[in-house]
């Protein structure tokens, strides 16, 4: 047993609100500079449809991730015969049209404009050649265009849904979407970390956090192919990759990630968890309906004395051990169950959590009577509007029990707190509905407690980042390449 300990996030979904207040605040702290106005570290898409850069998630285009080949695992999108014919052009990266031209205004025209009787208008000039242009895209343009020919009908999830249950889907009365906020997962088995030729990314060993070295960097850009998340990006001006630090710097003097700290609809949790690094390959090797299984079983129980000696032994100090009891990531993944990562498929093993959202039901109109076919205790789950297939595409590799017994939780304690609050639903009903759901009452209060109630401490339980220990940071990742950012490998020395 190799014991690690990694920073890792929930985000739930049935709480996001949509309002960017997240890309925002990290814009203005990191992306504000020249060369990163296309950057998004922090970007919220609506589902379905085609995200940010178009049609992320299509691997047959942009072969990001690991594939299984054999009993290997290898890069989609380079390797030791590929990289010296691609290391000047990557054949599969994200073009300009994929992102958007970035444009400003020209604030003149409102300025110094003469008087007259129009209004002046400000018009858009590009942050490429600084000439008028015409707006065509940009990182959020299928913003709530959850029914939209262009966007929602070209989601590559949509792909392995039946054809019918695809077409009821853009039927006026159907029409549903959410939101999906997304950063750099920071992945437990990262694919820009092994592509990159001149060993610039590297994970951290006390927390996990995926880095890029500005100083190592070459521009080749193999990790903006190799993400299949697309969140490495290209600074055109100072020719290094930049990505989502998690701010660090931030979670070193114990606050919050600017986008967490931001979030309106408190829907963001972090916390570490201790994992096996041992069982990470043969984890990944694994088929694609059994991927959440097995990133469940790399997250160890911070309780067991066996794997509390083992992380001591690996040197990972008592108060990060205390953190990864507290944390709420591990109540949310291994405990409950009711968080899934964002396409597992991809075996990178993103450490971002996404609790499924509970869409809007079937209904019918009788008059001014609202009526819902619910013959079934779980009807409301089966017949929502999105189907539970389109979600398992998203968060399971399709693996539709994954997300069916997430949803059939919340459903049971939505059901349990409107027997005790409300009163409409009988204590029977709402003790069956906890039973179907393998739900005792104490963890229906516990899951409604940390999603409703929970405090600024409950929901960001920080670790010590111990940085006195961390000889990581002054020895050289490239020649270390196999053993950087997967713990305390070597003890610090005083010179």
């Amino acid at each position: 047993m190799d014991v690690r300990s990694q920073i890792a996030m929930v985000f739930h979904l049935d709480k996001c609100i949509g309002c960017h207040t997240c890309s925002i605040s990290c814009k203005n702290i990191w992306t504000d500079r020249t060369g990163t106005e296309y950057m998004w570290w922090n970007n919220v898409e609506t589902k379905p449809g085609t995200g940010y850069p178009t049609k992320w998630e299509d691997q047959l285009n942009y072969k990001g991730g690991w594939e299984v080949d054999g009993s290997d695992l290898k890069l989609k999108s380079t390797g030791k015969g590929r990289v010296i014919f691609d290391i000047f052009h990557s054949p599969t990266q994200p073009s300009m049209d994929d992102y958007y031209e970035p444009w400003t205004y020209d604030y003149q025209e409102l300025f110094n404009a003469p008087e007259g009787d129009d209004q002046p208008v400000a018009r858009p000039l590009s942050m490429v050649t600084g000439e008028p242009m015409e707006i065509e895209a940009g990182p959020n343009w299928d913003d709530d265009l959850g029914g939209s020919p262009i966007y929602a009908e070209n989601d590559p999830n949509l792909e392995g849904l039946d054809p019918i249950e695809r077409k009821q889907m853009f039927e006026i009365e159907r029409l549903a979407f959410f939101y999906l906020p997304r950063i750099c997962n920071h992945c437990m088995n990262p694919s820009c970390v092994a592509s990159c030729p001149s060993g610039a990314l590297y994970k951290r060993g006390e927390d996990g956090i995926v880095l890029l070295n500005q100083e190592r960097c070459r521009a080749w850009r193999s990790c903006v192919s190799a993400c299949p998340y697309k969140k490495t990006y290209y600074n055109w001006s100072t020719g290094k990759s930049e990505k989502c630090i998690l701010c660090f710097p931030r979670l070193e003097t114990g606050q919050a990630p600017a986008c967490f700290h931001s979030c309106v609809g408190r829907i963001r949790y972090l916390g570490n968890v201790l994992y096996d690094a041992d069982k990470i390959e043969e984890a990944a090797l694994r088929p694609d309906l059994e991927l959440v299984d097995a990133q469940y079983d790399l997250i160890l129980d911070p309780n067991d004395p066996e794997v509390q000696a083992a992380a001591k032994e690996n040197g990972i100090h008592d108060s990060v051990i205390d953190s990864a009891r507290k944390s709420p990531v591990y109540r949310f993944t291994k405990e409950w169950k009711i968080a899934l990562p964002l396409h597992v498929e991809f075996r990178t093993f993103p450490m971002l959590f996404y609790v499924p959202p509970l869409l809007p039901v079937m209904s019918k109109q009788t008059g001014d009577t609202v009526q819902i076919d619910n013959e079934d205790l779980f009807a409301d789950i089966e017949k929502a509007r999105t189907p539970i297939s389109y979600l398992g595409k998203l968060f399971s590799a399709g693996n539709d029990g994954k997300v069916r017994y997430a949803l059939r939780k919340q459903y049971a304690v939505r059901l349990l707190r409107r027997h005790l609050t409300v009163g409409d639903i009988d204590r029977e009903t709402a003790d069956r509905a906890l039973n179907e759901a393998e739900c005792t009452e104490r963890e229906a209060n516990a899951i409604y407690k940390l999603t409703s109630l929970a405090s600024f401490k409950d929901r960001f339980v920080i670790p010590p980042m111990q940085r006195e220990m961390a000889i990581e940071m002054i020895d050289d990742p490239h020649e270390r390449r196999q053993a950087a950012g997967f713990g305390f490998t070597v003890g610090p020395k005083r010179s």
